[in-house]
């Protein structure tokens, strides 16, 4: 009640005090190196004791680190990702009012933070009789490191992690087979009925705040850059801060040896929406860079397709609704709409467009080509006609090219970091010496022998073979990272080779009718007569490559690797396509092998 001082953050004047006799402020949660001065007078009269503040961690005394819980780790994953989507050119208000807000929310619905302490519900779990505490005097547990802006006011939250606070009282310190304190903790039933957080949830949590700001990056391009390394994701728990010892439990929390999965993310995505109980997001117009229209052109640009062919792909976006700003815009807990993927809508949207205009059964593609590749040889005059064939040869290698250069790099990639990790303070030693000892036994050998054998042989080979070696072992440095692009295949038209279909006509499949542009080609065959049940057998259509044609299944796998997922996800897409553009004409469809549908 004597200090009346403003808040630094949020000018506030409403103190309460932490164990340590600090002063933090109820409105934004910011805690001040302010101690609060005691007069007793028990001892001697008319004497003054100021309270010595103990802070915010104990010390251990094995191995210098402090007290830390799962979510704070977490925390710092979660900044440091969107530092490095901000460097990438995101808004800037991301991480602070987005990210940040969603963060909050999380630790309120999990009951860690930002909300009032239940009645007993974590000390009964624990068997903890300590439930006298006093409200005002409950240690200030979040934002301990100070990793997010939480800059604004919240006069309407307590700050009060029940789960950690009483973790401690029960621990005391670290836990034995965790540097964290709850990592022991983190494993448990109890814990399994709330939304755990997850490495990939991270990942979760900055697509949706990306898709709530409408930025030009899909999923696929999120996972894409953390793969090539510009998005903090594989062996992030190295910029912890040293006092944040990571043990046993916490290496199986926040070490991952794989991939992220693009299926996991999205489904996490919508899942923490809906537990978050968030408002509809904002809407996706035909202006906006995840709208069906505007991805288009983009794949179509990327596989080089010609640009007559985004009309055609307006007309299927419209004709089936999929364009419309209720269906693309994603409303959290609405079981009645299905969950669009929008680089994936948009992939399968052109492999329908090319199925009406070449139908892609192996047969009618080629002799198109064939009548194609005739006229530009007799005929000169405006623009050439687009062979299916010779634009299937040109994306074909670069396509292996950018596979087998990719198969290379995950091949080569070393997932052993940096640090060391270890699981008991016992045996940090004999990990560290072991390590030495490798490195330094590797190291020799190559150098005696490139010293004895290689001494005639030119600078350059020997740096080259010192690199390779090198990077076997994990001694050298990686290079520099090539600077991230949404393209991952790029093609001009200024090259003279013809490899660039992008300006090429498609009057030779086209025709005129009652004004109206349509295909010469009346039929159309169908991927699947039934959709599956997509709740019971994980897919609407089950895929194999050896079913299908390979025109279809070379398209399918073009759009596999530029959105880096499993073509079954694209082949699912195109099925539900087709039976939204077909449901009313086709009741019945016999085998694409037997026979073709008008």
């Amino acid at each position: 009640r004597d200090f009346n001082e403003r808040c630094a953050q949020c000018s506030e004047v409403n103190w309460g005090l932490t164990d340590g006799g600090r002063f933090y402020c109820r409105s934004c949660h910011n805690v001040t190196e302010r101690t609060r001065e005691v007069i007793n007078t028990d001892f001697i009269s008319n004497a003054r004791i100021q309270t010595i503040s103990k802070g915010l961690r104990k010390e251990e005394k094995t191995d210098g680190g402090c007290e830390w819980y799962v979510c704070e780790g977490f925390q710092l994953i979660l900044k440091k990702q969107a530092e490095a989507l901000e460097a990438l050119g995101v808004c800037p208000q991301m991480k602070d009012e987005v990210l940040c807000n969603f963060w909050r929310r999380y630790l309120q619905k999990t009951k860690q933070a930002y909300c009032n302490r239940p009645a007993g519900e974590t000390v009964k779990a624990l068997s903890v009789c300590d439930s006298s505490t006093d409200v005002d005097s409950e240690p200030e547990r979040l934002s301990l490191l100070h990793l997010l802006s939480l800059s604004e006011s919240e006069g309407d939250l307590q700050t009060d992690c029940s789960f950690a606070s009483s973790i401690s009282k029960v621990s005391g310190s670290t836990s034995v087979y965790s540097g964290s304190v709850d990592g022991s903790l983190y494993f448990m039933k109890n814990r399994k009925e709330k939304l755990r957080m997850t490495m990939p949830m991270t990942l979760s949590f900055c697509y949706m705040a990306l898709l709530w700001l409408r930025e030009p990056m899909t999923l696929s391009d999120l996972l894409r850059f953390v793969v090539e390394g510009h998005i903090p994701y594989l062996n992030v728990f190295q910029h912890f801060p040293e006092r944040m010892k990571l043990r046993g439990l916490d290496l199986r929390i926040f070490c991952v040896e794989s991939w992220p999965v693009y299926e996991e993310v999205h489904n996490k995505m919508i899942e923490l929406a809906a537990f978050l109980e968030l408002p509809r997001f904002p809407d996706i117009t035909d202006s906006c860079f995840l709208h069906p229209d505007v991805l288009c052109m983009k794949y179509l640009m990327e596989t080089n397709l010609p640009d007559e062919l985004h009309n055609w792909t307006c007309r299927v976006v419209k004709k089936i609704s999929v364009g419309e700003t209720d269906f693309l815009t994603l409303v959290p807990g609405n079981k009645s709409t299905r969950n669009v993927k929008y680089d994936v809508l948009a992939a399968a949207v052109i492999v329908v467009v090319l199925k009406l205009l070449f139908l892609l059964d192996d047969h009618y593609e080629w002799l198109l080509s064939d009548f194609a590749e005739e006229r530009n040889k007799n005929n000169k005059e405006g623009g050439p006609y687009f062979e299916f064939k010779k634009w299937y040869k040109v994306i074909k290698c670069s396509l292996d090219v950018k596979q087998k250069k990719l198969d290379e790099e995950r091949a080569k990639y070393l997932w052993r970091c940096e640090k060391p990790v270890f699981y008991s303070v016992k045996k940090k030693s004999k990990v560290l010496r072991r390590r030495l000892l490798n490195n330094s036994a590797f190291c020799f050998c190559w150098s005696f022998y490139l010293f004895i054998y290689f001494v005639p042989i030119c600078t350059s080979l020997v740096v080259n073979l010192q690199n390779q070696f090198g990077k076997l072992s994990g001694s050298v440095l990686p290079a520099e990272k090539p600077n991230p692009s949404s393209f991952q295949l790029s093609w001009s038209e200024e090259n003279t080779d013809g490899s660039c279909f992008h300006g090429h006509s498609l009057k030779g499949i086209l025709q005129e009718k009652h004004g109206v542009l349509t295909a010469i080609n009346p039929n159309y065959w169908l991927c699947v007569v039934k959709l599956c049940n997509e709740k019971l057998c994980g897919h609407l259509a089950h895929y194999k490559d050896m079913d299908f044609p390979q025109s279809y299944h070379f398209v399918i796998s073009l759009f596999s690797f530029l959105l880096r997922i499993q073509p079954s996800y694209i082949h699912d897409e195109v099925c539900m396509i087709e039976h939204k553009l077909f449901n009313k004409k086709v009741c019945k469809k016999p085998k694409y092998s037997t026979g073709l549908r008008k």
